[in-house]
């Protein structure tokens, strides 16, 4: 009996569990992550830095490109551009969905929040141990960052 209903909560944990994992939406754009946003009303990731700098935030579209995924689950990733060097790392609202770890190199809309927060060196190292960084870069991290950040709540993973 005690074999029976662990078997029962067992199963209804997974089928839970797997109830609420994100899907991604395929469009006539790209593919789809979190909610639903379109390329209208986007600025460049080089407008968007501007902004930052000048305000100490922006709220919106941007335009960039996924220069590295997190490769455990995609979870985060590096957004940068072609004309400058800052780079940015990105976040999911809510843990509410992720980047498929092969996405590096591609363009992407994100629509939500960046800003600037210093990073801890504890952090930075969890994050280059996500990116399959070697032991001997990760020693190196021994300071903060401050860092450009962008919390999304839906990202178009452009065709």
């Amino acid at each position: 009996m005690k074999i029976n209903v662990l078997f029962i909560l067992t199963l209804c944990l997974f089928i839970f569990s797997c109830s609420n994992v994100p899907k991604s939406v395929m469009t006539a754009e790209g593919e789809q992550f979190g909610e639903p946003i379109t390329k209208k009303g986007v600025i460049t990731f080089e407008e968007m830095v501007k902004k930052v700098n000048k305000d100490g935030g922006y709220e919106g579209k941007v335009l960039g490109n996924i220069e590295s995924v997190c490769q455990v689950k995609g979870c985060w990733m590096n957004v940068v551009s072609d004309k400058i060097e800052d780079e940015m790392f990105v976040k999911f609202k809510d843990y509410g969905f992720f980047m498929p770890l092969n996405s590096m190199g591609k363009q992407v809309i994100m629509q939500g929040k960046a800003y600037k927060e210093t990073t801890s060196v504890d952090e930075l190292r969890h994050y280059a141990e996500d990116e399959g960084l070697s032991q001997a870069e990760i020693d190196k991290i021994i300071e903060p960052e401050e860092e450009l950040k962008f919390m999304a709540n839906g990202v178009l993973l452009l065709k």
